[in-house]
């Protein structure tokens, strides 16, 4: 089911156009991802969303209705710049960010206790936020993002700020809140990331959209016919008809290659080859990165042919 819909938006600023018709689907339940490199439209596409700014043209819908001003407190927005008053308290922070999407203090505050402590900050509480290391205090600005527990979450760059132990905390986090029936748009440079919690994704680039679908179909679409191969024997034939060897190395003995399948190669004719040639310890496809195709689609060179991350 789709909770969010974007209907062939568009938005121009003077000459320069931020988005050019953009569509795409949200299904309910789901983490989304939104990529696209600096200055695609990615940032102008979650303003729309969250009614900071408004289209010339197109609609956003929830749950197969127009967005109204109410519905802004059905979204949960954790920007890429962050924002907190340094003078206020921890708890009254968290309880006012609350209290602006409608819940009641009495409310707030419980709900408020229950996330500190999640996040190991109650000793936290009664300190200003300027006392805060920057990692404790974008987790406060988290729990202000997620606090009225909101439909729909928009997490851009999530993860900036935060050593990996934290990063993989919250992580958990955002993939418990979407098991709990939340819907997520996740925009991020962190491809891993993307791979790791993402369904499906929407690659923008100069002001379109480029790329869509679920993540797994997109790296099957993007293969190569690369193979990882583990001969406990000794190492491949290197002149070979059915494929050429992008890397070899040893590892405790045994032999790993890299192979590209030559044009019109099956994986069948390969594996009976190196079954009768060598002792076959291992064969598994390498499937591309998300990194990979994003530099790719964006570049239109491989990371191999010097494409770089944009």
């Amino acid at each position: 089911m789709n909770f969010l819909e974007v209907k062939d938006v568009a938005k121009q600023y003077g000459s320069h156009t931020a988005l050019n018709h953009v569509s795409m689907s949200v299904d309910q339940g789901t983490i989304y991802g939104l990529l696209g490199p600096n200055g695609a439209g990615k940032t102008t596409l979650i303003r729309i969303i969250n009614q900071i700014i408004y289209p010339d043209s197109g609609e956003v819908c929830i749950n197969g209705k127009p967005m109204t001003a109410s519905d802004v407190n059905k979204i949960g927005y954790l920007p890429e710049e962050r924002g907190l008053y340094k003078k206020m308290k921890v708890a009254d922070h968290i309880i006012y960010l609350a209290q602006l999407k409608g819940m009641s203090r009495a409310e707030a505050t419980s709900q408020m206790r229950i996330w500190l402590e999640r996040f190991d900050l109650s000793q936290w509480a009664n300190k200003k936020i300027e006392a805060l290391s920057k990692g404790m205090a974008q987790k406060v600005q988290f729990i202000g993002t997620v606090i009225h527990r909101p439909q729909l979450l928009i997490f851009d760059e999530p993860f900036s700020g935060f050593d990996p132990v934290n990063a993989e905390i919250l992580k958990r986090e955002i993939v418990r809140l979407r098991d709990e029936g939340a819907t997520i748009i996740f925009s991020t440079h962190n491809m891993g990331s993307v791979e790791a919690v993402c369904q499906n994704i929407s690659l923008i680039n100069h002001a379109e959209v480029v790329l869509e679908g679920e993540v797994n179909a997109i790296r099957n679409k993007y293969k190569k016919n690369i193979y990882s191969v583990l001969t406990l024997d000794g190492p491949l034939p290197i002149d070979h008809s059915l494929y050429t060897i992008d890397h070899m190395a040893v590892n405790c003995g045994n032999h790993e290659s890299t192979i590209r399948l030559r044009p019109g190669v099956t994986i069948r004719e390969v594996i009976a080859k190196l079954n009768a040639e060598c002792n076959l310890g291992g064969f598994s496809e390498q499937l591309p990165s998300m990194h990979e195709i994003f530099i790719e689609t964006v570049t239109g060179k491989s990371a191999s042919e010097g494409g770089q991350q944009l």
